[in-house]
């Protein structure tokens, strides 16, 4: 298996980069921050990691990104959309957010999903062997979050958006998804309550999950991974809650 995972130097990218090679698959991963690629470590040894930077708001790094991960890997079976603004860089009272904080996260988010899935399914496509998309949405494409409206809004265009590539993608043998994760105990998320209250929220709205822990990176790629197996060969256009309960009340 091919994979190319996009946000895949750190949090639940990273987790999901590790559990494909463990079953053995070529992973290819786009990532921004040099640093986070460093801290890697012993991952970044791996023969069967192609490493690629792009700035997802760019559409010619992003191209240029996606031929070389096909270059690399002989093309593309699973493509996972998970670089996201998100934590304190998507945090803003909705009438402070600026103009460039707002472009800054739809451009990411939203639009540099679109980018890649366009340029990552033409290529599967053309390749006629069908494949796999996966968008890592939230929790909050379903249920408000104080201060993150723009990032909420961008979500759940997220799901929307494999809902309308599902259907338009199917005649090729391609599946596309979303996981929408909870609240997930990764490295920009970690002091989000405390972002959150710092920034003048009021936290009446804070849920707490009822499974009384925070999730882990690692049970959003396992949820990853079913979703680009075999056994998911029958869901498409649907969108998987891995949240702990949070939305059930």
């Amino acid at each position: 298996m091919r994979v190319l995972i996009t946000g895949g130097a750190s949090g639940i990218g990273l987790a999901t980069a590790q559990l494909f090679l463990a079953r053995g698959a070529r992973v290819a991963i786009c990532y921004l921050d040099e640093s986070h690629r460093e801290q890697v470590g012993r991952l970044s040894q791996a023969v069967s990691v192609i490493w690629t930077r792009a700035d997802l708001r760019s559409p010619g790094e992003v191209a240029a990104m996606v031929d070389h991960a096909v270059e690399g890997l002989g093309g593309i079976d699973v493509l996972v959309n998970c670089a996201s603004r998100t934590g304190a860089t998507a945090v803003a009272p909705f009438l402070a957010c600026t103009d460039e904080q707002t472009d800054d996260i739809v451009d990411t988010n939203l639009k540099g999903t679109i980018r890649v899935s366009q340029a990552v399914a033409r290529v599967m496509v053309r390749d006629g062997s069908g494949g796999s998309i996966i968008h890592v949405a939230s929790v909050g494409a379903m249920a408000a979050q104080e201060h993150a409206s723009v990032y909420c809004a961008t979500k759940a265009a997220q799901v929307a958006l494999a809902k309308g590539m599902a259907l338009e993608l199917a005649p090729y043998g391609i599946r596309v998804n979303c996981v929408s994760p909870g609240d997930i105990n990764t490295d920009t998320s970690s002091n989000i309550v405390a972002d959150l209250k710092s920034g003048g929220a009021s936290g009446r709205y804070l849920r707490t999950t009822p499974l009384g822990r925070r999730g882990k990176p690692e049970e959003i790629a396992a949820a990853i991974a079913w979703l680009a197996s075999p056994e998911a060969s029958f869901v498409t256009g649907t969108n998987l809650v891995v949240d702990g309960g949070f939305l059930a009340y």
